[in-house]
């Protein structure tokens, strides 16, 4: 049987689909049709978006005096460096267009559905979003391009060996089901998989973060993608060479048998409760408006003695419902029914000298020529389902 097409990777693609007819469940923003349909309005504008980012640079420019412009084009020919930003902000738009017809293929939108939306947008005003786009190609660095090793290299190998042993010491005859939510645009899904004995399912409720994967999916390892990620923020650069240089993606080939389940990782896997063996949330428990939907779904998911892996800081958004401190949140998962089981030193020391979290040093920035630095010290742990 072709990757991908298993009978798991049929059944879920005809549920996506009917989930995105626009006769099902309640029209609205929050619909995963019109969610699709705001992310293929943002690609498609891209370059238009940028443009109007660069014109103001350009107009901000304006304000310099003339001699002091003499010496900026003398030096560093600083109007080029824009004009050589426009031409790239081109050369991404094909690489966002080529996003857009794979996803139309794939989901099923014709040419007059996007078009129509794109008009009803404009009517009330509304732009189409510039920063997704941009950083939907910056996870292609992350996730995908030798650029974005040192991030990947700082999680995925305390994720892989920890899971490594969790399968070793699993008594099952069959793969081990495991669920990795907040999946992005893929990687950890592949390396997963790579492993062997494991059935791989991710999942993403970001429309710009699932067409992305769906297009990186779908390239042939001989035609790579090409595209220039940083030229979108002149911000932190050592030199403008860093700024403008170009990057290729995927480095390995993505693993064609790891499912992809969309939508909100609260909703998306009703009916399908004690159906997980493992869990991994890699930089995600923080995404949650409410972490105690998060904790209870993955209690709910898990079969009985399943595992829950963490990996990721405790950085809340805009919002939260609840903000817990670390020992809050290990006090309240043990409440919930789980047990902490220690790991071993390969991801970090301890946390608490008495409890059995460790920490990490992750990077998360995108680019690693950068003239700063973000860092976490990512708190890890594995959690038995009593």
């Amino acid at each position: 049987m072709p990757p991908g097409e298993s009978p798991r990777h049929r059944q879920e693609k005809a549920h996506l689909l009917k989930r995105m007819d626009r006769k099902t469940g309640k029209w609205g923003t929050i619909h995963p049709r019109y969610r699709l349909l705001e992310a293929l309005y943002g690609f498609t504008k891209y370059r238009e978006r940028n443009m109007a980012e660069l014109d103001r640079w350009r107009s901000m420019y304006g304000n310099v005096v003339k001699a002091q412009k003499k010496t900026l084009e003398k030096a560093v020919n600083y109007k080029k460096k824009l004009n050589d930003i426009e031409e790239l902000i081109y050369e991404n738009e094909i690489l966002c267009k080529a996003i857009v017809s794979n996803a139309m293929s794939f989901y099923g939108i014709s040419q007059s559905d996007l078009d129509s939306h794109i008009a009803e947008a404009k009517k009330a005003g509304r732009l189409a979003d510039r920063i997704s786009p941009s950083q939907t190609l910056k996870h292609f660095v992350r996730d995908w391009a030798d650029e974005g090793s040192k991030e990947r290299d700082d999680a995925f190998p305390c994720i892989l060996s920890t899971l490594t042993s969790l399968k070793e010491n699993s008594s099952a005859d069959m793969p081990l089901k495991i669920l990795l939510p907040g999946s992005g645009v893929g990687r950890l899904g592949t390396e997963v998989a790579s492993l062997g004995s494991f059935e791989v399912t991710l999942n993403e409720w970001s429309m710009y973060m699932n067409i992305g994967y769906r297009y990186i999916t779908s390239l042939n390892p001989s035609s790579p993608l090409t595209m220039h990620p940083f030229i979108d923020g002149l911000s932190h650069h050592a030199t403008t060479n860093d700024l403008l240089r170009q990057i290729t993606a995927p480095n390995v080939s993505p693993n064609l048998n790891v499912l992809l389940i969309e939508g909100d990782f609260t909703t998306a896997f009703n009916g399908q409760g004690e159906h997980f063996d493992i869990i991994v949330t890699h930089f995600f428990i923080d995404t949650a408006r409410n972490p105690m939907s998060y904790f209870d779904t993955i209690h709910k998911l898990l079969k009985p003695g399943g595992k829950w892996m963490n990996l990721g800081p405790l950085l809340y958004g805009t919002g939260p419902f609840v903000q817990l401190s670390l020992d809050e949140v290990v006090a309240v998962v043990e409440e919930m029914g789980f047990e902490f089981e220690d790991i071993g030193n390969e991801c970090g020391a301890l946390t608490f000298p008495d409890k059995k979290v460790r920490w990490t040093e992750a990077e998360y920035g995108f680019n690693g020529k950068a003239l700063t630095k973000n860092a976490y010290k990512a708190q890890v742990w594995v959690a038995r389902k009593l």
